[in-house]
């Protein structure tokens, strides 16, 4: 008879009466004779044991089942169902893909309610942490436990960082039936994706705005979470499930002294990595060109200039001068201004006399200001890239992106920041281009979603 145990975040098959029906992800183990596997894939030699009629004994799953299901419900929305009922047909695997503010976090509560399994939500930042150990505290009547940020509390539910969850999955990864990657763009890096390999859980939900990545490592979530089971586009939601909203793409051209002292850096910065064969669209170009500046005199003033010419096209006075006329324009909004780094954050916040977020910011007077938006003693807050990623503003009407990186889902998670839909709310997204730089480029790769056509 097959024995199924778990071992440091891996799935043991010992006396397994034919091993050529056991998957392909199983492997021979000479070290400690027996078979041996990833732990995720528990669930497929399972269902494989089974198809062949062999009989097994199973220690490897140490999840429970849950003896009550949501406490507090609402209805879900047709599409919120739809998703539910795709991800159940594919096994209680799979990736559901839904616009920023469009309800991820109460599909997630029905599928612990559909399962009924002790639970892991693994989350990017300690701030979602807090939001989702909240709702799940306010949701189930089971204890939740958290693990990050400096406490280890596993509980039937529990909602712990990815960050943790590499760290810890080897002890943990046979303690829990469903496991949600909440972001879960953040899974296939290397380390990450380890984790959830370690984690035997059967049932797998993944959740993502913009689950697409620019290395293409998207493509092994269907392998780590299980294949695409819904996917709803944010022009289709809006009006009836989301904020109506209108983008609007402003180029703010540079004064002469600006365009001047632009093109002059640009210049210098260009010509060393022309005269040092740095192609830096290639992966390592970045670190090639930080490498041979620190080098020499020559590279130290290429690597000045550069960051001069980007401060240029990323804050120049006359773009900063067009966000005052927009502050105006929606003194009676609640406006979150975007940056692309701290710096600029930090001047923008001096120069209009707003609260700053940043990730140097404390969880507490995080809190403070978001609440100071909600109520109106703010009416706008400066961030680079804290507010990108799962913080709910609601509050929130207008963006202004100042200065950003070319990412997709970045730009798609900032306009999701404005789109929760509140009564009468009419969002709206203004994005700063300095004309005739490098941003103009960086513009029309970030735009290169459905959202913005």
């Amino acid at each position: 008879m097959a024995h199924l145990t778990f071992e440091a975040g891996t799935l043991v098959i010992r006396d397994c009466a034919d091993a050529s029906v056991l998957p392909d992800t199983v492997q021979w183990d000479d070290r400690t004779a027996c078979h041996r596997a990833p732990a995720h894939a528990y669930a497929k030699v399972v269902m494989a044991l089974i198809r062949a009629k062999l009989p097994y004994t199973d220690e490897a799953r140490a999840y429970e089942a849950l003896d009550a299901g949501l406490a507090v419900r609402k209805a879900p929305r047709p599409y919120q169902a739809a998703a539910l009922e795709a991800w159940r047909a594919q096994r209680f695997q799979g990736l559901v893909v839904l616009p920023t503010g469009a309800g991820k976090t109460y599909l997630a509560m029905m599928a612990i309610d559909a399962t009924r399994r002790s639970t892991l939500v693994v989350v990017p930042t300690l701030d979602l942490v807090r939001q989702w150990y909240d709702l799940l505290k306010a949701s189930f009547p089971h204890p939740v436990g958290v693990i990050g940020g400096g406490e280890y509390d596993p509980q039937v539910l529990t909602v712990t960082t990815y960050d943790s969850a590499y760290i810890h999955m080897e002890h943990l990864g046979a303690r829990f039936g469903l496991v949600v990657f909440d972001e879960c763009h953040h899974l296939p890096g290397e380390a990450y994706a380890l984790a959830a390999k370690m984690c035997l859980a059967p049932f797998r939900l993944g959740l993502s705005a913009t689950p697409e990545r620019t290395d293409g490592r998207h493509l092994d979530l269907e392998t780590l979470i299980g294949p695409l089971a819904f996917r709803e586009d944010v022009t289709t939601l809006a009006g009836d499930y989301l904020s109506e909203y209108t983008t609007e793409q402003v180029t703010v051209e540079l004064t002469p002294d600006e365009r001047q002292a632009y093109e002059d850096n640009r210049a210098l910065y260009r010509g060393f990595v022309v005269s040092q064969g740095i192609r830096m669209s290639r992966p390592g170009g970045w670190q090639e060109f930080v490498m041979r500046a620190a080098r020499s005199a020559e590279g130290r003033r290429a690597f000045k200039a550069y960051r001069e010419q980007r401060r240029l096209a990323f804050a120049a006075p006359s773009k900063l001068d067009y966000v005052e006329h927009l502050l105006h324009l929606h003194r009676h909004d609640k406006v979150l201004l975007f940056t692309q780094d701290n710096a600029t954050a930090h001047e923008v916040s001096r120069r209009f006399l707003v609260p700053v977020i940043t990730h140097q910011t404390k969880v507490t007077e995080r809190s403070a200001i978001l609440a100071g938006l909600a109520d109106g003693t703010y009416g706008a807050i400066a961030t680079s890239k804290v507010l990108n990623e799962g913080v709910d503003v609601p509050a929130a009407n207008v963006a202004v992106v100042i200065s950003g990186s070319g990412s997709v889902r970045e730009h798609v998670q900032r306009l999701g920041r404005i789109l929760r839909k509140q009564a009468d709310k009419q969002a709206r997204l203004y994005e700063l281009v300095a004309g005739d730089t490098a941003e103009t480029y960086t513009s029309s790769r970030r735009r290169e979603h459905s959202a913005y056509r």
